[in-house]
């Protein structure tokens, strides 16, 4: 999705965030500007539609407005000014926070390599894209439907044994596939940045909701990153913090109605689900 938000494009960098309410009455939900256009004004979002908010996002069309747009939040993503090449990896909806990564590696002409994982064929997205800022472009799928075969450490293990040598890798996505390609890079002496995606409310340091443990130290995902050390981040605690509102976000209403289509859920355990 394209919003017309001069001041935010004015001023994004790769790395950074918005945080947008669809009215006066909706939640904050933290999105990550996968592009911006300084000429026309526009920053570019991609969310799945997995909640309440998302789903009432992706009904919105062309010339609709909403009501508001915060940004740019957090840091941009530290690159040393040295740093001759580059490994970024994206794991399913986490590719469209790797790719506004890439893309400015590409604009520094700097040798980039991606790697880019989904479950299968039919998750992936923006294959086009990344097509055209990397030097070398590997995709993964779990059941092999597309591409090469398995999870995108297994292709960044091959990269790296294969001789690739790189300054720094760049992952993004899930928690665990972040976890686990941490690992691998540390397994190898390879520095490695990772994206958090804590819950987030406010989005300037003051809620404490995004606190994520660094290094022994907490640190607030939204103005400390959200790129942190990978070798340093505490990936289990994050999971578990992630999963505090679980339940709630599976939108229990015992009444069982859809207040966004009007349409009644199925019941699970004597309440109705939608």
């Amino acid at each position: 999705m394209e919003l017309h938000a001069p001041f935010v494009a004015r001023h994004a960098q790769a790395g950074q965030f918005v945080i947008l309410r669809i009215d006066e009455f909706g939640e904050r939900i933290p999105l990550t500007i996968a592009n911006y256009d300084r000429v026309a004004k526009t920053v570019t979002i991609i969310f799945q539609v997995v909640g309440f908010t998302t789903t009432r996002l992706a009904k919105l069309k062309v010339g609709d407005s909403i009501a508001d747009v915060a940004g740019p939040l957090g840091n941009a993503t530290p690159i040393s000014e040295n740093t001759k090449k580059v490994c970024v990896i994206g794991g399913g909806v986490g590719c469209a926070i790797a790719y506004p990564q890439a893309l400015e590696l590409h604009k520094k002409n700097i040798e980039t390599d991606v790697i880019i994982g989904f479950r299968t064929k039919e998750l992936i997205i923006l294959e086009n894209e990344f097509g055209q800022v990397s030097d070398n472009l590997t995709i993964c799928t779990d059941d092999g439907s597309y591409g090469q075969k398995g999870f995108v450490t297994d292709a960044l293990e091959a990269k790296i044994l294969g001789g690739a040598n790189y300054d720094v890798a760049i992952a993004i996505g899930p928690v665990p596939m972040m976890k686990f390609t941490a690992l691998v890079a540390k397994k190898h002496n390879l520095p490695i940045i990772v994206s958090l995606n804590p819950i987030m409310i406010d989005g300037t340091g003051m809620c404490g909701c995004c606190r994520v443990t660094v290094g022994g130290q907490t640190k607030y995902a939204c103005v400390d990153g959200p790129d942190f050390d990978g070798y340093l981040v505490d990936f289990d605690e994050l999971t578990r913090r992630n999963n505090t509102y679980k339940k709630q976000e599976e939108h229990i209403c015992k009444i069982g109605r859809s207040a966004i289509n009007g349409e009644i859920g199925g019941e699970i355990d004597g309440e109705y689900v939608f």
